[in-house]
């Protein structure tokens, strides 16, 4: 589908502006890598070959009975008796000495001398999740290794999985509430700004109310009655959020609402819907647009200092806040901070690039050579 006049040009000015354009181009990499982090980080085989037939343990439960265990409970991928299993299709051998039996089958292809039919595995690039608990063989947080690129927690977690889960939970967070907060703030403003009159005089004695209103207690307080979760988490930042693009949009359209293409709008027996959101919108999206990298950054911030404090996600969520945390409990692991800085600065940078970039896109009055 072609685009329009107006979007080409603005989709020009954009490309125009280098440092948007690459922000975009990097921040959307990064991110549609981290959508696939069970393929990237996972402490699941991606693939398993055993006696002929493949397996996807990253995304189907798979008993040890399967691979000639005797547990209905999941294989545990990362034993050696499992891998010796998987390796010589079942031995009975692998539990008396699975780590011979394994090399054996994985060097020779036989098992004490019979010829098997071998199975291998294939692990993704990291082969530890946000979550997997390490046996690192000496005390955590421990830094920076050869089978951990950026180090463990103090739970021997690996830093880098969680990065990326964090990333992708961070950036989802603050775009999912950034569109709820979006819709409602948008739609209150319009009409405010549009109607003005008392309607305009009881929604402002209503948003200074709910402005005064300390979201921080609130939050607190339901996280001391329930168990926070994502959804939840969610609800009560876009209840307390949704007030922040009221003022720019109402103000827009109060000086708009007298325009000459409306009063003829209207005298034609345009709807006043269409009129608010196919005419009037379009010229408040700059000032809308100016707001929505503050919106942004200032979810996945508050995201991180609610983690950071205890009363966002559940502490088993891949938090960046929650790694920000565990960077000042151990001040002797450098790396963690170091890793929690970067992180949030490059996910900021970016956020904020694009977004200046999208706003002078759609100001008719800057233009891009």
């Amino acid at each position: 589908m072609p685009l329009s006049p107006i979007q080409a040009r603005r989709w020009r000015n954009f490309k125009s502006n280098k440092r948007a354009f690459w922000s975009l181009v990097l921040f959307s990499f990064l991110f549609v890598l981290s959508l696939f982090a069970e393929l990237l980080a996972n402490d699941k085989p991606l693939l398993v070959q055993y006696r002929g037939d493949f397996y996807v343990p990253f995304a189907k439960f798979y008993p040890e009975t399967t691979f000639g265990g005797d547990f209905l409970t999941e294989a545990g991928y990362r034993d050696v008796e499992v891998r010796c299993l998987i390796s010589s299709g079942g031995s009975d051998a692998c539990w008396d000495d699975p780590d011979t039996i394994w090399a054996e089958a994985r060097d020779n292809g036989s098992v004490e001398g019979q010829p098997i039919a071998q199975g291998w595995v294939l692990w993704p690039p990291i082969p530890y999740s946000y979550n997997s608990i390490n046996s690192l063989g000496r005390a955590a947080p421990s830094p920076p290794d050869a089978d951990h690129w950026l180090g463990t927690d103090d739970t021997a977690r690996d830093v880098l999985a969680r990065v990326i889960y964090g990333f992708r939970l961070s950036v989802s967070f603050a775009l999912i509430v950034t569109l709820f907060t979006s819709i409602i703030g948008i739609t209150a403003g319009a009409v405010q700004g549009y109607f003005g009159g008392l309607i305009d005089l009881i929604f402002q004695r209503v948003i200074e109310l709910w402005g005064a209103t300390p979201s921080l207690y609130v939050i607190i307080i339901v996280a001391a009655m329930w168990q926070m979760s994502f959804w939840l988490l969610i609800g009560l930042m876009v209840l307390f959020g949704w007030t922040a693009l009221v003022g720019v949009v109402r103000a827009e359209f109060l000086r708009a609402r007298n325009f000459e293409y409306v009063r003829a709008a209207r005298a034609l027996g345009v709807s006043d819907g269409i009129i608010m959101f196919r005419h009037v919108l379009p010229n408040a999206m700059v000032a809308t647009l100016t707001m929505l990298p503050f919106l942004v950054t200032g979810t996945i911030g508050s995201l991180a200092a609610l983690d950071f404090l205890g009363f966002g996600l559940p502490a088993s969520a891949p938090s960046l806040g929650e790694l920000t945390q565990q960077a000042k409990q151990n001040l002797q692991a450098p790396w963690l901070g170091f890793t929690a800085f970067f992180t949030f600065a490059l996910m900021l940078s970016l956020l904020v690039f694009m977004f200046e970039g999208l706003r002078d896109a759609f100001d008719p009055r800057k233009t891009f050579r």
